[in-house]
């Protein structure tokens, strides 16, 4: 091994591109020297390891891998010990996202939406687990608000991020004292490459109480809190989501119809002045957030129906 190196490491999974590539930015800013990992966006990773090159000099590592092929997880880490003789953080933020309708969901999308978003995650972190503990250093997940919040035709993909939002408060129980482990679960913050339709992106941002997206820089920010100001912070899952996740416990907007859940039933009758401490209240959301809750037989006639 050589000798230890003077300035922090960390390393990112699917570094190449997108937030990834924020998060890679936001930490060499910082003072960290990086690993990037990428799997197919070669010209990608090496733009960004040339871009930091130019600000300091031998300061990236790149490393490709596929990381559904499990040897190939320690075998990163061992590369990157002998390249900087340190390791004092990991982001695992590489990610397969793609639709799972039910009735055509198939073994070869669970397997490659779990490899990414919860395996690689769990034995990439347990081949780091000697070179962070020496360094005292700490894991950061990226997971998503729908690891709690189901979004429809995606289960397997929510399934897997639910996953990793176990396998972080399991790992900060067990790696503790000597390394923290924490996640960032991202709302609105970058839609999916491949597009999402306008009408759709609008109806999410008007029930996020900030009412716009949020930026690359605010996930790559909060990773950077977690990985060198919250020294007391560890099992934390950060929502990165403008309060979307508020939302539906939100009073109604100015003539929205409202609904309300009880503990064993749903109606659609209008909600009393003056709540009962039972109940909660909520705004009338589309089909796809008011799954998750009871199914209430007034949201989806007349005024029921939310854009």
């Amino acid at each position: 091994m050589p000798p230890r190196h003077d300035r922090p490491v960390a390393l990112i999974t699917g570094a190449g591109r997108r937030v990834g590539a924020v998060i890679a930015r936001t930490l060499h800013a910082a003072g960290y020297d990086l690993a990037l990992h990428y799997r197919h966006s070669a010209d990608d990773a090496r733009a960004l390891a040339d871009e930091l090159e130019r600000q300091r000099a031998c300061s990236t590592l790149l490393l490709q891998a596929e990381l559904a092929e499990l040897p190939a997880l320690p075998a990163m880490i061992e590369r990157l010990l002998a390249h900087y003789g340190r390791l004092d953080a990991l982001v695992n933020n590489a990610s397969a996202f793609f639709p799972t309708p039910l009735d055509t969901a198939t073994p070869q999308q669970w397997n490659e939406l779990f490899a990414s978003n919860a395996q690689a995650p769990f034995f990439l972190s347990q081949a780091a687990i000697p070179a962070l503990r020496e360094a005292r250093g700490g894991i950061v997940n990226l997971i998503d608000i729908y690891a709690e919040r189901p979004l429809a035709e995606h289960a397997v993909y929510c399934m897997a991020k639910a996953a990793n939002a176990a396998m972080t408060r399991s790992l900060a129980l067990e790696l503790g004292p000597e390394i923290r482990v924490n996640g960032v679960a991202p709302g609105a913050v970058m839609w999916p490459s491949d597009g999402k339709p306008y009408d759709d992106q609008q109806a999410m941002l008007s029930r996020t109480p900030l009412q716009r997206a949020g930026a690359p820089e605010d996930v790559a920010g909060a990773v950077l809190w977690l990985l060198r100001d919250a020294p007391f912070v560890t099992g934390q899952i950060l929502r990165i989501d403008g309060g979307r996740t508020l939302s539906v416990w939100l009073p109604p907007l100015r003539g929205e119809a409202v609904h309300h859940v009880t503990s064993s039933a749903c109606c659609g009758t209008p909600a009393p002045a003056t709540p009962d401490r039972n109940r909660h209240w909520h705004r009338l959301l589309p089909r796809n957030d008011i799954a998750q809750l009871r199914r209430c037989p007034a949201a989806t006639t007349g005024s029921g129906q939310a854009g």
